[in-house]
């Protein structure tokens, strides 16, 4: 289903079924609060997310000793692998390709979680009445989420036991230590959560990568680039595309052009590999066309996701857009030179070694929790703003001192 569609759906079906569900949950699914020890965490949507939350689930292990499980939607679960916080049998995946697969793994969830015995869901969503029905139908004694309060038209129903105040002036992972705080009082609040959640709480922690799979990944460079000569050469990533999910984030092909060309041409032990997905390899193969030059591979479906980490240590540095790819790179020490716009990076930054690249202009950040991630813009001034020259100056000391 396109996103369009399922903002529909969930806005005209989720308002009067949250409604509906309200009122079961009062009624019938009355259970006291226990301390969590089997716990599912709900982030459907974004692959990157999947990344962000880590913290908070080591939180989660550390604090009580939880068990955990996650639900996701089917195409975003390699996310998961990256770090492996969670047992692959603890995954529960929604299929999200028809409406009649939506509904039916939504009832096959249902069923899941009381035969799972799941005490606590923790619905990292913002605002989402689907995930908002999955947490209140499913049997926990515990239900944690981000809650309205105040705020108009984003009503979900009250579903929740631990009701969250969602902070849009702080980092996206702290909000989602503050869902796992809210457990840890043993006072109700109004609103949870009444913490302070430091720097120190959202550092990630790195992915194990072998030699082994280095190699692998290396030789996988020379069959497309037969010229590679890891003593000699530097790898450059640019990851030029965005999900469908957000069309803005995109930067002109034209920019990644220039780009590509000045560090080929001032750095001649400088590699570039354009990555991607495989159904990015066309797209991505016109890029190369333009930049025309033997050192810019098209790498798109080249590796596994599980080869991503791999891939990231054997790299320099990464010039990406806002999306999945520049928080997967956040599980290695790898630089990331990440381009925002409709979003910002005091929110949604990478929290592994990056730097953001941002215009700031007055209408940006357009897209939040508030409009479910849905802008009107039709012209991302905000990133045609950023001009191939500030990138070029960003990713300059960094290249200065390997390729030199």
């Amino acid at each position: 289903m396109n996103v369009d569609l399922m903002r529909w759906i969930d806005y005209r079906a989720g308002v009067p079924l949250c409604s509906i569900a309200s009122l079961l949950t009062r009624m019938f699914l009355r259970k006291k609060p226990c301390r969590p020890k089997k716990v599912l965490l709900i982030e459907l949507s974004e692959m990157g997310s999947a990344i962000l939350v880590d913290p908070a689930m080591q939180k989660l292990k550390k604090e009580f000793g939880a068990e955990l499980y996650f639900a996701i939607f089917e195409g975003n679960k390699p996310s998961l692998s990256l770090l492996n916080t969670v047992d692959d049998s603890h995954i529960f995946t929604i299929r999200e390709t028809s409406v009649s697969s939506l509904v039916g793994d939504s009832l096959r969830f249902l069923r899941w979680a009381r035969r799972e015995q799941i005490d606590t869901v923790i619905d990292l969503e913002l605002f989402s009445r689907y995930t908002a029905l999955l947490t209140g139908l499913s049997g926990a004694a515990n239900r944690v989420g981000f809650h309205r309060f105040h705020n108009e038209g984003l009503y979900r129903g009250h579903m929740l036991t631990r009701r969250v105040s969602y902070n849009p002036h702080i980092h996206i992972a702290k909000n989602f230590i503050a869902l796992v705080n809210s457990l840890m009082v043993t006072q109700p609040e109004m609103p949870y959560s009444k913490t302070i959640v430091g720097d120190d709480e959202i550092r990630l922690r790195k992915a194990d990568v072998s030699e082994t799979e280095i190699e692998e990944v290396r030789k996988t460079v020379v069959k497309h680039c037969p010229t590679f000569d890891r003593s000699r050469h530097k790898l450059v990533l640019i990851n030029a595309n965005a999900s469908d999910l957000l069309p803005q984030r995109r930067w002109e092909r034209s920019n990644y052009v220039q780009v590509a060309r000045s560090i080929l041409d001032r750095y001649e032990s400088a590699i570039i590999l354009l990555t991607g997905a495989e159904s990015e390899r066309e797209g991505l193969a016109a890029l190369a066309g333009d930049v025309n030059h033997e050192r810019c591979v098209n790498f798109a479906g080249a590796v596994a996701f599980r080869q991503l980490p791999a891939l990231y240590c054997s790299s320099l540095l990464m010039i990406s857009n806002d999306s999945g790819p520049a928080h997967f790179a956040a599980v290695t020490n790898m630089p990331t030179f990440v381009l925002f716009g409709p979003e910002t990076p005091k929110l949604y930054g990478s929290l592994g070694p990056t730097t953001p690249i941002y215009a700031g202009l007055a209408c940006s950040p357009c897209v939040s929790a508030w409009n479910h991630r849905k802008t009107a813009c039709v012209d991302n001034v905000c990133l045609r703003s950023i001009t191939p020259e500030q990138v070029l100056q960003a990713v300059e000391p960094s290249l200065k001192a390997a390729c030199s």
